[in-house]
């Protein structure tokens, strides 16, 4: 290529740049099931105007949420979500191959079913697999792809209940074994990293943030991460979901978002439980080898967040 053609094409990217007055936003698309949209709480149609879903069911749920927190941060993304409950990644890659591929996502974060199998909880083999499907799927339209796997959460419905897949053991057991297959999942199709959801649910729980066992009562000042089945995630395990998402992704703390952030406010969540799950999830990405950034850490005493600001995404 000449020196003159080189320079034209300098010229062109520079005024594209200069008429666009920012750099091109970094897509992001999440796939998953009702762990993903946050079946059975007010996250699941939170804010369902700054994300894309795919599948025109106006769902906001975790990609809403995660959305948010990269706008207070300073940051922006064009976040879409594709999803269908109670399935694991083989319902899409047998449903919505087209509109997964549909165009080269930058990222993807993506999980599979809560138990890895319906007809046998615990083994990672379907999970691996699909993964992998997957994977070639993405790599297919964009090879730079950057794949996260989201480590779920230990179900205390399959823990408590005798006829739990889980039943008997502690309610971490159930996560470890999750995580366990997904550190598999992930070694198969070299994802850049696991969003350890599950263990920062466990940790909440160890730390005193939360109650373990919503069977027996939710102690006073302790959150039920859990919404009314025991099964789906609530409020603030949403919340504490897209606070791992949100570390994971941007190499941001999730404490620099400070107690008065306000997805926390427009849900109903207090400032110290906020805090205390920011908190949670700085640890708990810390631990699991990420690096953060502090960021600009809004000051404690901050006044009472008002509505959080982002642009809709055009349809």
């Amino acid at each position: 290529m000449s020196s003159r053609v080189c320079a034209g094409a300098v010229a062109l990217l520079l005024l594209l740049s200069a008429v666009t007055g920012r750099a091109a936003v970094r897509s992001v698309l999440f796939i998953g099931n009702s762990f993903t949209f946050a079946a059975g709480s007010a996250v699941r149609f939170y804010r369902a105007d700054i994300v894309a879903d795919l599948n025109g069911q106006g769902q906001g749920g975790v990609p809403a949420l995660f959305r948010s927190f990269a706008n207070q941060a300073g940051l922006d993304y064009d976040v879409s979500l594709e999803t269908q409950p109670g399935s694991g990644l083989e319902f899409h890659l047998a449903n919505k191959r087209d509109l997964i591929a549909g165009r080269p996502w930058d990222t993807v974060v993506m999980h599979g079913q809560s138990t890895l199998d319906f007809d046998k909880p615990g083994n990672p083999a379907k999970l691996v697999e699909t993964s992998a499907q997957m994977a070639t799927l993405l790599r297919r339209v964009n090879p730079r792809v950057e794949i996260y796997l989201l480590s779920t959460w230990s179900r205390a419905d399959q823990t408590y209940t005798p006829a739990g897949a889980w039943a008997g053991k502690p309610i971490e057991a159930m996560a470890r074994d999750v995580r366990s297959a997904y550190d598999l999942a992930a070694a198969r199709i070299a994802a850049k990293a696991i969003l350890p959801v599950g263990e920062a649910w466990s940790r909440a729980m160890q730390t005193g943030v939360a109650d373990p066992n919503p069977y027996d009562g939710v102690e006073a000042g302790k959150l039920d991460l859990w919404t009314s089945d025991h099964y789906h995630a609530s409020i603030a395990g949403s919340y504490l979901e897209a606070l791992v998402v949100f570390g994971g992704l941007t190499g941001r703390d999730p404490r620099s978002l400070g107690d008065a952030e306000c997805s926390a406010f427009e849900l109903g969540l207090t400032r110290a439980h906020a805090k205390a799950l920011q908190q949670v999830a700085s640890e708990q990405l810390a631990s699991s080898g990420a690096t953060l950034a502090s960021g600009n850490a809004p000051a404690a005493s901050a006044a009472t967040p008002q509505r959080c600001e982002a642009r809709p995404r055009a349809r």
